[in-house]
């Protein structure tokens, strides 16, 4: 009879996300992940693969969970409101979650990356509320243009660019405005 497991996948990746967020993707190893969990290295295999497929799994779940939070961002009944509300949820998932978050942009081995059906559910609330905005032949383009400026205002901010004085809050709301504004 084997003997009972005494970790879960869901345990695994929930202690991979923490390792991540205190030490960066090299604070992540096997070993500090079975220690944490209660296991011996080797049985953290028996569910993981590798590092690199614990990485896949962690940013899956990270991407699962921003797709959760700007679904719930949507009234849908002012795409431009709901895209203030998208932007300010994705800042905030962010500022939250900053090493994991950028381990979704990270330029990492391409077996590391999640299945793009995953992405495109987690984009969905994104590209259905600028297809409200614009054409639905430019709305891929459209969430492309508010993504690029939320993420690079999101990363800027964490690693603290702004350095020229003025309010980031003001700053955040007169770049989301404007934008509301050229896709309205």
């Amino acid at each position: 009879m084997p003997t009972p497991s005494h970790t879960s996948i869901e345990e695994i990746v929930e202690t991979g996300r923490r390792l991540i967020e205190s030490g960066g993707i090299d604070g992540l190893t096997m070993q500090k992940v079975a220690s944490a969990v209660g296991v011996r290295a080797p049985s953290l295999y028996k569910h993981v693969q590798s590092r690199g497929a614990l990485i896949r799994l962690i940013i899956e779940d990270v991407a699962t969970d921003l797709g959760r939070s700007l679904e719930e961002a949507v009234l849908g009944d002012d795409p431009g409101g709901d895209l203030v509300r998208l932007a300010t949820v994705f800042r905030d998932f962010a500022r939250s979650h900053p090493e994991s978050y950028g381990l979704m942009f990270a330029p990492i081995p391409e077996e590391w990356r999640p299945a793009t059906t995953l992405l495109m559910e987690a984009t969905g609330p994104m590209l259905r509320t600028v297809e409200a905005m614009v054409d639905p032949e430019n709305a891929l383009e459209a969430a492309r243009l508010v993504t690029a400026w939320a993420h690079g205002f999101v990363s800027m901010e964490l690693v603290g660019a702004f350095r020229l004085g003025g309010d980031l809050e003001d700053a955040f709301q007169f770049g989301i405005e404007r934008l509301v504004e050229a896709l309205g």
